[in-house]
């Protein structure tokens, strides 16, 4: 798509300082940037490399207003936010003609809505329904009875297990596995057999939510397991039963999250963090990564970052790690 650097500013809200009518057809790093590209710069320091480079224009900071440039500056508070939506209206993802492919295999009970668009191999299931402008990805299986709703995104090989229903503008991405049976076993004693706890709840994941590739999340045993609007989960990433995501919480990568544990809204979770059973985490809270929350621990604070197994506030965690130092060094001494 190409469009007017005044198109542009306009769509991320920006301040145009310059030419607004040179063509944009394109977004890039600094140094892959050609005339036709837009590239951002949230720091001053960058700004000089930005300005001799060969960008078309420049979505940059406050700090830039004063700049002299022969290229268009889109100026905003918050370049790199500015310069995503712009860079989603730049290059919208790919999609498929609606329509169901020849080879896939859609049960006549199915409820396709118009603009669907089903490709091949794909297997949608008895009593499913596809919400208008939905893609459903080569090789996806819908089971039987799950909902999705409109202008979603499941891409190819995506398993979607009975008693799931999908919001609208989900993104799911490859190989995830949605509303699987959770882990649950009781040890028979007398025979040292583990017998399965039945996996008849659901599962439930709100609008706007994007799910990476190869994550997995179960549905409840008996109740739901919820992901809220505007959750982003990254891939590898392992969700129990009957856990809870609060809405715009962010997880990052081999992350896991053990059964019924509540996750509350905004938090941010980086990678390979360990999450036990019944834990809480509430709004806002950080957990860095690698960290480590064990069984039915609570963590609160909004802004608090939590890092270390046991997880505990960063400032503890540094302190502890530097008394540890001080005594490891004490002890080479004597």
């Amino acid at each position: 798509m190409t469009l007017s650097v005044k198109e542009l500013a306009d769509m991320a809200g920006a301040r145009l300082v310059g030419d607004g009518s040179r063509a944009i057809s394109g977004v890039a790093d600094l140094d892959s940037a050609t005339s036709a590209d837009l590239v951002f710069v949230e720091r001053e320091a960058s700004l000089a490399k930005a300005l001799a480079g060969a960008a078309g224009a420049i979505i940059t900071g406050e700090f830039a207003s004063g700049t002299a440039s022969d290229k268009p500056l889109l100026i905003s508070p918050h370049p790199r936010l500015s310069f995503a939506r712009v860079a989603a209206g730049l290059c919208p993802p790919p999609r498929e003609a609606p329509g169901v492919h020849p080879s896939a295999v859609v049960h006549p009970s199915a409820a396709i809505a118009p603009g669907v668009s089903i490709q091949a191999h794909a297997v949608v299931g008895e009593r499913a329904a596809i919400g208008a402008d939905t893609q459903i990805g080569p090789a996806a299986v819908i089971g039987s009875g799950v909902r999705v709703g409109r202008s979603c995104d499941i891409k190819a090989h995506v398993v979607i297990y009975p008693s799931t229903i999908l919001g609208d503008r989900v993104i799911v991405h490859a190989a995830a596995v949605l509303g699987s049976d959770g882990f649950g076993y009781v040890r028979d004693e007398s025979t040292g057999r583990h017998v399965k706890l039945p996996q008849v709840g659901r599962l439930e994941i709100g609008d706007d939510v994007e799910i990476g590739a190869g994550t997995t999340i179960d549905r409840g045993a008996l109740g739901a397991t919820v992901i809220g609007r505007g959750a982003k989960l990254d891939n590898l990433v392992h969700v129990a039963h009957n856990v809870r995501i609060g809405e715009n919480t962010v997880i990052a990568a081999q992350t896991g999250i053990a059964g019924s544990s509540v996750i509350e809204r905004d938090v941010i979770i980086a990678g390979q963090v360990g999450i036990a059973d019944h834990v809480r985490i509430e709004s806002g809270v950080i957990v860095g990564a690698q960290a480590g929350v064990p069984t039915r621990k609570v963590l609160r604070g909004p802004g608090v970052v939590f890092w270390g197994s046991p997880a505990r506030p960063l400032r503890e965690h540094l302190k502890q790690l530097a008394e540890l130092a001080r005594l490891a060094k004490h002890g080479e001494r004597a």
